[in-house]
C-alpha cells in the first residue's frame, strides 16, 4: 500500500525532521552518529527524520544542545504540539520569527510577546475552567508563548512598536502579584533600545482605528505581511490592498496614541493603583 503524502507545508513533524536531517547532514555526522551524540537509538533518529514518529520535548532540547541552535528545534517542537493554538496562528509565527519590524496594536490584554509568563498561564487556565479547551492545550499555549518570546532576545532583534489599548493595563489578570509583575515587565521592555511603547487612552473613543487586535510585519524580502485574530481564529493577510489600509490605520493609531513618557506614566500609575 502506497504511504500517504504529506503536506510538507502544513506538516510541524515533517520540518522537525527535515530540518535534523539537515543538519545532520551538513556536519557529516550518520543518523547513528547523531544518535550516540544525543543518547538515542538511530531508529528513533531515522524515524523523526522521516516523520514516521514524533519528536518530544527531551528529544528537541537535546536537539538544541548538541547542534547549538539556541532553541530552534525547542520552538519547532512547540509547533507541532499546537493543538491548543488559535487556527492560523502558526503561519504568522513562522513570519514573525524571521521580520526585520513589527509594529503591533493589543486589545483588551498585553500582546503575548510582552507576557509574563505567570500571566499567560493565568489566562490559558482560565480557559480551561470555562471549558474552553484541556489542561494540556493550555500548557501548550504557555510552551508556545514562551517559545514566541525568543525573538526579543535574538542577536539582531526586530524593531518593535506596540500600542497597547489602556484596558491593557487595568484590567487586573491573575490577580494583583501577577498584574504587578507583568506591569513591571512592560516598563522594562519599553527601555530596550529597539522597543517603543505607547498607550492607546480610553479617551480615544469611537477614533480608535482597530476594533481587534492586529499586527503588521517587515519581512526581509521587503513584504510587509499583516495578521488580525478573532474569538475563533487568526488571519495571516497578504494582498497589499488590505495590508496598505492597516497601515495607514496604524499610523493614525500612533499619531492619536499617548507619546512615550505619558504612555509609560501611565503604566506607572496603573501599578500605583494595584499597589496596597
Amino acid at each position: 500500500m502506497d504511504e500517504p503524502v504529506i503536506d510538507v507545508m502544513s506538516s510541524p513533524a515533517v520540518r522537525f525532521g527535515q530540518e535534523l536531517a539537515r543538519l545532520r547532514e551538513a556536519r557529516g555526522w550518520s543518523q547513528v552518529g547523531l544518535g550516540k551524540r544525543m543518547g538515542y537509538s538511530n531508529t528513533l533518529i531515522s524515524y523523526i527524520e522521516r516523520a514516521k514518529r514524533p519528536p518530544t520535548k527531551n528529544f528537541a532540547v537535546k536537539a538544541d544542545l548538541v547542534f547549538e541552535t539556541g532553541g530552534t528545534f525547542y520552538e519547532l517542537w512547540c509547533r507541532h504540539a499546537k493543538e491548543g493554538l488559535l487556527e492560523g496562528f502558526e503561519e504568522f509565527a513562522d513570519e514573525e520569527a524571521k521580520c526585520r519590524r513589527l509594529r503591533e496594536f493589543a486589545l483588551t490584554i498585553v500582546t503575548g510577546l510582552f507576557q509574563t509568563q505567570e500571566y499567560a498561564e493565568a489566562l490559558a487556565f482560565a480557559a480551561v475552567a470555562r471549558g474552553a479547551i484541556t489542561q494540556s492545550e493550555a500548557e501548550q499555549r504557555v510552551e508556545f508563548v514562551v517559545a514566541r518570546q525568543r525573538v526579543l532576545d535574538r542577536k539582531k532583534p526586530p524593531l518593535i512598536h506596540a500600542v497597547l489599548d489602556e484596558d491593557c493595563l487595568v484590567r487586573t489578570v491573575g490577580g494583583r502579584a501577577v498584574m504587578l509583575r507583568q506591569l513591571d515587565h512592560i516598563v522594562e521592555l519599553a527601555a530596550r533600545p529597539n522597543i517603543t511603547i505607547q498607550v492607546a487612552p480610553f479617551s480615544l473613543g469611537e477614533n480608535l482605528p482597530f476594533t481587534m487586535p492586529v499586527t503588521l510585519l517587515d519581512l526581509p524580502d521587503g513584504a510587509v505581511v499583516g495578521y488580525a485574530e478573532s474569538h475563533a481564529r487568526g488571519h495571516l493577510e497578504r494582498r497589499r490592498e488590505i495590508v496598505s489600509v492597516w497601515e495607514r490605520e496604524y499610523d493614525q493609531l500612533v499619531v492619536e496614541a499617548l507619546p512615550k513618557a505619558a504612555s509609560l506614566a501611565l503604566v506607572h500609575k496603573a501599578r500605583r493603583e494595584l499597589t496596597p
